[in-house]
């Protein structure tokens, strides 16, 4: 696997995926990343029929490397968040920037950016698919998303299903840090708005 962890295989990191083509005899035409030579690698390892590159889950193209336009950027940190190499930094209200030698293209930053202003650029010119990537940049992508992995418990939110409804139960007056919280998410929510509108405005009377 390349270790794009761009999820385009229908799963959501390549190490799933690799589990699912193992234990469930999953298709191994399903990453684009790895294209043409991928499934063959696939192919050799598992026995499977060699496949062409399954359309609904993507076409083999070079590598590529996130881009940000800082005059755009308003620093919300949604694509930082989303990144799973952590190969973008930035702060809240501080313009962001990429990485790029630990971008992996996965392209999992864009759909969150609000405002747009993330774009990619060709890092592989006409080379394509797995011959676009090298041992080493797979390993490192590897590496850097187990970190990734890693440091999400501190950060992440209780998933939807382990949660208990509000109303099922009365746990009593909410504790004072979460309504601050609370407040506090508000607030970092008009904030963002308000930045939203702003980049609006930008845009409507200067067109990129």
């Amino acid at each position: 696997m390349p270790q794009t962890q761009c999820t385009r295989c229908g799963y959501p990191d390549c190490a799933t995926y690799a589990r699912a083509i193992a234990e469930e005899g999953v298709p191994i035409n399903q990453c684009p990343p790895g294209g043409a030579e991928g499934i063959a690698r696939l192919a050799a390892i598992t026995g499977q029929v060699p496949l062409p590159l399954s359309a609904e889950h993507g076409v083999e193209a070079p590598r590529t490397v996130a881009y940000i336009d800082e005059a755009w950027c308003i620093g919300c940190t949604l694509c930082i968040k989303a990144c799973p190499t952590d190969a973008i930094v930035g702060s809240h209200k501080k313009m962001h920037t990429v990485v790029e030698p630990y971008c992996t293209g996965c392209e999992l930053c864009i759909p969150v950016c609000p405002v747009d202003c993330i774009q990619l650029e060709n890092a592989s010119v006409n080379t394509t698919g797995w011959a676009a990537w090298s041992g080493p940049l797979a390993q490192q992508a590897r590496l850097r998303y187990q970190a990734h992995r890693e440091r999400l418990p501190l950060e992440a939110v209780p998933d939807a299903d382990d949660e208990t409804p509000p109303s099922s139960v009365d746990n009593g007056p909410v504790p004072a840090s979460l309504a601050d919280t609370a407040t506090a998410q508000v607030a970092r929510q008009a904030t963002i708005a308000a930045a939203l509108e702003r980049a609006r405005q930008r845009r409507s009377q200067a067109p990129r």
